[in-house]
């Protein structure tokens, strides 16, 4: 019996998920191909993408919800691509005392 064995790059482990998580360090420019629920999704990756490190499967608008492991985990500061990732830099908790969402039914 011979065994197939393949490398993930990334996992996500809900079908709302609309960021994955590197299981390694992932370089820009690299074509991660996901399965989510039914679906295979191919994403390139715009920024190198450190081991542990979200990165967005689709385009996540500012002030929309970012969604890891099923679960809300922040808001989108600002427009955010797929491919690009997903940190402070771009991420606010729901509970930021200046988000950058107020004023746009956010609150």
């Amino acid at each position: 019996m011979q065994l197939e064995s393949t490398v993930r790059e990334a996992i996500i482990l809900n079908p709302s998920d609309n960021v994955a998580v590197a299981l390694r360090d992932l370089k820009s420019g690299s074509l991660i191909t996901l399965n989510v629920g039914s679906l295979r999704l191919t994403v390139k990756l715009i920024d190198d993408i450190p081991f542990g490190h979200k990165f967005a499967l689709k385009d996540i608008p500012k002030c929309s919800l970012v969604v890891k492991y099923g679960h809300v985990i922040g808001r989108a500061k600002r427009d955010i691509k797929a491919g690009e990732h997903v940190h402070v830099h771009n991420l606010e908790s729901l509970t930021s005392v200046h988000s950058v969402c107020k004023g746009e039914g956010h609150e």
